[in-house]
């Protein structure tokens, strides 16, 4: 969501280019992340904020109307009942920019789990 010409280089470039209307869920969406995954080094990885150890387990980005979530497809389907509200693909969710963030948390951690086991194909 930043200019084409300014592309960020960090996450708190990232968030502060977004519409002021989005930051706060981008800061909470970050502070969900960091408190499941302690540790994880913080990084733009495809132009979108990222978390990695040796694995990434999740990356976020803000749209118009929708803030991506992209935990790999084991955890959408893993969390397919919870998610049932929500659009979701194979690996990705879309949280509407005027609904409460849900289990953040619970996704990111499951995905520390499994990156820590080597089931996901994003590498740092």
């Amino acid at each position: 969501m930043t200019p084409k010409n300014a592309r960020p280089t960090s996450i708190n470039e990232y968030i502060n280019a977004a519409p002021k209307e989005v930051r706060k869920q981008l800061r909470e969406m970050r502070a969900c992340i960091k408190a499941a995954a302690p540790g994880a080094e913080e990084s733009l990885k495809w132009g979108m904020p990222a978390f990695s150890y040796r694995r990434i387990p999740v990356t976020f980005a803000a749209f118009k109307n929708h803030i991506g979530f992209y935990p790999t497809p084991s955890a959408v389907k893993a969390f397919a009942k919870d998610l049932s509200k929500f659009v979701t693909s194979s690996g990705s969710i879309q949280f509407p920019l005027d609904k409460p963030l849900p289990r953040i948390r619970k996704i990111t951690a499951f995905r520390v789990r499994k990156s820590n086991e080597n089931d996901g194909k994003w590498r740092t």
